[in-house]
């Protein structure tokens, strides 16, 4: 089975680790990963801003990076999402009927991380080893859109050595939504202190995610509480990079 490796933009420009968790989780498992290396953004900004005439051309090299294999993963709900639910349709409507069939055909073979393990995979054990206390946001995306349900969860609890402790309020968005969070900055920092001080109420040392975007936003906020008050703070850490930890490469 081709797995093609759908790295997305946040992941590949800022938090390299994360792809590189993923690739070493999988080969782990036994499956060989390729990376198109001509894959680009996925237009899924373009879209949510408006501009889908321009987010054409995005989804169009999309399409024809990863139309040759037989699986795409992204360690991104966010991401998938957009592919799942948005290509098809963008190009539906600007009349690319060929290139809308294309996209539902690649779509139909995208998954989020969690969801190709349990779902594809038929693993939720994948050996990994993180001896923490953890807590876990489900972000939107990956919630609503994909409906992921728990299988994250489910493939954390079967991490060794974990100590997962329920996150309050977990449902709840973190606030950060792409562009909501500079067009509606005092909501979005509202959402943002809730959520922070739902992580800080469980006493973890880590928080997880499957968005590197969420993480980001909670991280950022936490980093800056920290900061001011030089306490330690709870690591935002990546689903991947949890499951990529092993006794012998730790995270």
């Amino acid at each position: 089975m081709r797995i093609g490796l759908f790295i997305t933009c946040l992941a590949d420009t800022m938090f390299p680790d994360v792809g590189k968790a993923t690739v070493r989780l999988l080969e782990r498992l036994g499956h060989a990963i390729e990376f198109p290396e001509d894959q680009t953004c996925c237009g899924q900004m373009h879209v949510n801003t408006g501009y889908q005439r321009q987010a054409l051309a995005l989804i169009e090299h999309h399409v024809h990076a990863f139309e040759g294999c037989d699986v795409v993963v992204a360690p991104s709900g966010s991401c998938v999402g957009s592919v799942r639910h948005q290509h098809a349709s963008v190009a539906a409507r600007a009349g690319r009927t060929a290139l809308a069939e294309r996209a539902t055909a690649v779509a139909a073979r995208t998954h989020e991380l969690s969801e190709l393990l349990v779902d594809v995979l038929g693993v939720t054990d994948v050996g990994a080893w993180f001896p923490h206390r953890v807590t876990y946001h489900p972000t939107c995306h990956s919630l609503r859109m994909l409906r992921v349900a728990d299988k994250p969860l489910s493939l954390l609890r079967a991490v060794g050595g974990i100590d997962l402790v329920e996150l309050p309020g977990a449902e709840e968005c973190c606030g950060f939504g792409g562009t909501f969070a500079l067009k509606n900055a005092d909501t979005s920092s509202a959402m943002l202190t809730d959520k922070m001080t739902a992580v800080l109420g469980t006493g973890a040392e880590y928080v997880t995610a499957g968005d590197s975007s969420c993480l980001m936003h909670i991280g950022g906020g936490l980093s800056r509480l920290s900061s001011g008050t030089g306490a330690a703070t709870v690591r935002p850490l990546h689903l991947a990079q949890v499951l990529a930890s092993t006794r012998e490469q730790p995270a």
